[in-house]
């Protein structure tokens, strides 16, 4: 990179200027940050210790837990520690790794939603052969195939832009580093960039979104067909959880991507939303509307009472 760049450091401007505000701000995505590494851990022992859990749905249920600890840890961290430093700065090396992070972590989460949606309509379209269909080998494939697409797809992006001259500006208006972020500090020509990045996160993101959407359609049409209500509301209640995540992860990145650049505070936070917020709102989206994972926690919860008494 110091072959290529002309400055070493970016600063990010991060979420506000005055230090009272950026006090308030530093208590209150501390306390966010702390409650996703907790409810995310919790739910990561409990599926793993609970026998029970130990199904397709609550396997892919603690990767995305898994998941959302790591994407939350990309970015998270380095805001607090500009909430409280006067420089803000970070290093062209860091801000590109954490720009490939961000974008791996993210597609990563797209995919893994995708194969959820797709393990909930075989649950409700083939109950009886849902074991034979969704084999551990088949959901240990797509989990790897989910991580390996996207950290490709990381690539392909990140490595054009480790050769882009960065010497117009040193300003990020954001609290982290992402790939179109960077285009408009370069002083190359980005439109080969902005191409790629452009045509992979249609492929990606919205490529995930319409199989989540045709595999709803289906789920949607098969609950349908369910003649009584009590079988519906059942089949229904095992989606509801998922339909929420999916409502927040993808509404949030398609609005932010949608969303004309003007520099302003509205800009940051729908990003903040996918990926600061939504990872903390997860562990309890699937806790508070799932009886299997309630009832785990109570079971985890005796046994550790019962050995410490």
């Amino acid at each position: 990179m110091g072959n290529h760049s002309m400055v070493s450091e970016f600063i990010l401007l991060g979420l506000s200027a005055n230090p009272q505000t950026q006090a308030l701000l530093f208590v209150l995505f501390l306390v966010i940050y702390l409650l996703t590494l907790m409810g995310n851990l919790v739910m990561l022992l409990v599926i793993r210790t609970d026998s029970h859990l130990h199904t397709p749905m609550y396997f892919f249920l603690g990767q995305l837990s898994f998941l959302d600890l790591c994407h939350s840890s990309v970015t998270t961290p380095k805001m607090l520690e500009n909430l409280l430093s006067q420089s803000k700065t970070i290093f062209v090396e860091s801000c590109l790794a954490q720009a490939f992070f961000v974008f791996a972590t993210g597609g990563t989460e797209a995919c893994l939603l995708a194969v959820m949606a797709y393990d909930r309509y075989v649950a409700v379209s083939s109950p009886l052969l849902y074991g034979q269909l969704m084999s551990n080998q088949l959901c240990v494939r797509l989990v790897w195939g989910s991580w390996s697409l996207a950290f490709i797809d990381a690539l392909i992006n990140i490595l054009p832009a480790v050769n882009l001259d960065f010497c117009e500006g040193q300003t990020i208006p954001h609290f982290s580093c992402e790939l179109s972020s960077l285009f408009p500090l370069s002083c190359s020509d980005t439109s080969a960039n902005f191409m790629l990045l452009l045509g992979s996160s249609v492929l990606h993101f919205f490529g995930t979104f319409i199989l989540i959407f045709f595999s709803y359609t289906r789920i949607v049409s098969t609950i349908l067909s369910i003649s009584s209500t009590s079988g519906r509301s059942k089949a229904f209640s095992t989606c509801s959880s998922h339909l929420t995540t999916v409502i927040l992860f993808y509404g949030s990145g398609f609005i932010s991507y949608l969303l004309p650049a003007s520099g302003s505070f509205l800009e940051m936070i729908f990003p903040l939303q996918y990926s600061v917020i939504t990872p903390m709102l997860n562990p309890l989206i699937y806790s508070l509307q799932n009886k299997e994972v309630k009832a785990a926690m109570r079971r985890m919860l005796r046994k550790y009472v019962h050995s410490f008494t």
